[in-house]
């Protein structure tokens, strides 16, 4: 089985094919920054795009994502390293506190605002109301959000 990961290939050789996308992700290729959170596909804590599509991977059997994109939180940012306007929105804004959930609410926001680029406070919180973050901030996100939109919308890039 291949699986293709933030634009690379990997064989996956004899994988139970039916194994989480999250631990294939985390214990087989090494890309830790999706998390696990309840393993029940309630937090949203280990959410990754499935062909741009926002998607909870703990419950995802790797099969059903074979011969599609599927990015993680390692693979939005450019090449050169220059952060994704969602993620350096979410450090000027100081949305993390304990950062747990930070990765699956990330993801979320950029396949938002690649659908939606000019999102309204409903637009958001629909958008992210399926994940969980305990240390309650929701503001600071809806925020963050916005700002990352009007960066987008100004430099015409998501990159």
């Amino acid at each position: 089985m291949q699986l293709n990961v933030n634009g690379r290939t990997h064989d996956l050789g004899d994988i139970d094919p039916t194994t989480p996308l999250l631990w294939v992700l985390r214990d087989t290729l090494g890309l830790v920054g999706t998390k696990y959170g309840c393993g029940i596909g309630q937090c949203s804590a280990c959410t990754v795009h499935v062909n741009g599509a926002p998607v909870q991977s703990c419950q995802l059997p790797v099969q059903s994502v074979e011969g599609m994109a599927v990015t993680t939180i390692e693979g939005i940012a450019a090449e050169d390293g220059t952060l994704h306007p969602v993620q350096q929105a979410w450090i000027d804004e100081d949305v993390a506190q304990c950062g747990y959930c930070q990765a699956g609410q990330i993801m979320s926001a950029v396949a938002l605002l690649e659908r939606t680029p000019k999102p309204t406070d409903a637009d958001i919180d629909e958008a992210m109301s399926r994940h969980l973050c305990r240390c309650g901030t929701y503001n600071r996100i809806r925020k963050a959000i916005h700002v990352a939109a009007g960066q987008i919308e100004k430099t015409g890039s998501a990159a």
